[in-house]
């Protein structure tokens, strides 16, 4: 038995030798790289933080102490020294264990963590919590370099470090050296901050000026010109200039050390930052090499490293759409946030760099910089998941909408994601984009009527327009009928059952299923649900209505197609008022009973009853 397997708290974590604590660090690793290639998920972030989350288990109990995680998705070995290492083979799954930290699943998780740059707002919430509260714990937030991309981050930390509040932050870059050390002085003086003699050293020297009259005013003066001619010679970091207590950068794998600053850390009466540097996905091969392959990936091969192969799906048909007109149309430019891959828009960023721009984790700026573009005469489309979309509202009404820019938002993820659960779920973007005065929003249901749509809105509209189109690929719906505000794709003279982008597919299994039970069902598929052809509609619909849609019910297009047409019976079946946890899409469908079963479901009751009544 390992030393993982034989581990019983952070007490028995506290025990382990140096040697036994490196060991652990190998296990943890080889233990993610099994289960994440059988299960999916965030492998080359979680091998970059073994360290760092052994070292602040070591000194922390997170049982009271708060550790905020930004982004969630490094959590993984937080999650296996508290308990729950049986939980990983339901990892991400139905029922099973989150990927993302979540309070409600263990006492040990602070706070849930699935989308970026919020961790040091919400660490020093806790922190003022705790002073308000007169209460005893630590509170840590751990941060990556790509989360200091977000101008969140910046407030928090503006915030954090006048405010004098003691918390740590915890910064783990994998990717650049925010401030940069030069020259020989420099180099030296860096390595000695970094001895444990000189942490000791300093805590001596403050317990004996404590002890001694007038010693709280020597050390204050000492300490002033110690920072002085240390300024001098090196300079200040930003984060000291913001309030901070800066110690770094440090070996972010380095157990004794990141243990012995950490302790060091809590110790200090004030905000402290701690810089560390970590190579994303350390310790397996393939996963050092190629980290953003490795940073979400499904199942594969753990041996040699190879994933099933990836079906096309609506970000590869976005992507080489999109690569088709910008060769036509110089205008034409393409902006995501830190999700070049994810949006397919790697070949474009290869055949058009100039015209390519990745503004990091900041969708609000990179919605508004698409404004600036579109004001000048340019043609930005953002491609942005849904679930990110949301941080962007204000820009999009304030510096998009009211000046009806012409700016295309190519919405991906819109819709359940599956295994990402509540936070990445794309199931607002329908409300909140429709109540944006003069926005246009398009609803593909299969590839062609994306490549369709892309067209209309970049080529055709004036105003703000939106695309939007769901992970994954289509399904057995490969026509197009864009041409049509709403389209029939079956006609039927018993019930209509309308719906918008890939439950089209939903729709269509439905009507055969309903069929068979002697029900002859109409489907109608909506392309544009903004602005809304409620008359287009209005004269599809054949008896009852049954209007289907993969969002949250506040959400619905249904509320206003009922109010357009209040002399024909309308039901609404959408996602609900709750939050939809993780699983895949056709189990979380299931379960809210917009799936083709559900359908017929609902339908088969409506007619039950109208007969009853008639």
């Amino acid at each position: 038995m390992g030393i993982l397997e034989k581990l019983t708290g952070t007490e028995s974590l506290r025990e382990l030798s140096k040697e036994e604590t490196l060991q652990l660090c190998e296990e943890i690793r080889k233990f993610l790289v099994k289960t994440v290639s059988q299960t999916g998920g965030h492998l080359a972030s979680n091998l970059g933080a073994v360290e760092i989350t052994v070292a602040m288990h070591r000194v922390f109990d997170t049982e009271k102490d708060r550790i905020v995680f930004d982004v969630g998705h490094q959590s993984y070995v937080h999650k296996l020294l508290t308990g729950r290492m049986n939980d990983f083979p339901g990892l991400r799954s139905y029922g099973g264990m989150a990927g993302f930290p979540k309070p409600s699943e263990s006492i040990h998780d602070a706070f849930i963590g699935g989308h970026a740059s919020d961790s040091v707002s919400v660490a020093l919430g806790m922190a003022r919590a705790r002073t308000l509260n007169k209460e005893d714990y630590c509170v840590a937030a751990v941060i990556g370099d790509g989360a200091l991309t977000g101008g969140l981050a910046y407030e928090g930390l503006a915030d954090g470090g006048e405010s004098g509040e003691p918390f740590i932050v915890v910064l783990n870059d994998n990717g650049m050296s925010i401030t940069k050390n030069v020259g020989g002085v420099a180099s030296y003086l860096s390595h000695l901050r970094l001895k444990p003699g000189y942490y000791r050293l300093k805590k001596a020297y403050r317990r004996f000026t404590a002890a001694v009259p007038g010693g709280k005013a020597l050390y204050g003066f000492t300490h002033r010109v110690k920072k002085r001619m240390r300024n001098m010679m090196i300079g200040r970091t930003m984060f000291e200039d913001m309030g901070f207590t800066y110690l770094g950068p440090v070996d972010g794998h380095d157990v004794e050390k990141l243990t012995y600053l950490l302790t060091y850390a809590r110790e200090i009466n004030g905000p402290v930052l701690l810089h560390i540097i970590t190579t994303k996905g350390r310790g397996y091969k393939y996963s050092e090499e190629r980290p953003d392959t490795y940073h979400g990936i499904g199942a594969f091969d753990a041996v040699n490293g190879v994933a099933p192969s990836k079906k096309i799906c609506f970000s590869d048909v976005f992507g080489e759409t999109l690569c088709q007109m910008a060769d036509e149309n110089e205008k034409i430019c393409a902006i995501t946030a830190a999700m070049k891959t994810g949006t397919g828009l790697v070949e474009f960023a290869q055949l058009y760099p100039e015209r390519f721009f990745d503004v990091g984790i900041a969708e609000g700026h990179g919605t508004s910089m698409a404004a600036g573009m579109a004001k000048q005469g340019m043609t930005p489309v953002f491609a942005v998941y849904s679930t990110f979309l949301q941080r962007s509202y204000d820009m999009l009404i304030h510096d998009v909408a009211i000046l009806g820019l012409h700016v295309v938002l190519a919405v991906d993820r819109a819709g359940l994601v599956g295994d990402d659960g509540e936070t990445h779920h794309g199931v607002f973007d329908t409300g909140f984009l429709s109540q944006v005065p003069g926005m246009t929003v398009y609803c593909p249901g299969s590839f062609a009527e994306l490549r369709s749509m892309l067209k209309k809105a970049v080529e055709e509209e004036n105003g703000p327009v939106a695309v939007r189109y769901p992970r994954g690929g289509e399904g057995r719906y490969m026509d197009d009928r864009s041409e049509d505000e709403a389209a029939v794709i079956k006609d039927g003279t018993d019930v209509t059952v309308a719906v918008y982008g890939t439950m089209i597919n939903e729709a269509m299994a439905a009507a055969e299923k309903l069929k068979s039970k002697g029900v002859d069902a109409k489907i109608i598929k909506i392309n544009k649900i903004s602005p809304l052809d409620t008359n287009a509609v209005k004269e599809l619909v054949k008896g009852q209505l049954v209007m289907v849609e993969e969002t949250m019910g506040s959400c619905a297009i249904a509320h206003r197609i009922a109010a357009a047409m209040p002399e024909v019976p309308v039901t609404a079946l959408n996602l609900g008022d709750t939050f939809v946890k993780h699983g895949t899409v056709a189990q979380l469908r299931a379960e809210r009973g917009i799936d083709s079963d559900g359908i017929v479901k609902t339908v088969l009751g409506l007619l039950g009853r109208e007969r009853e009544n008639g």
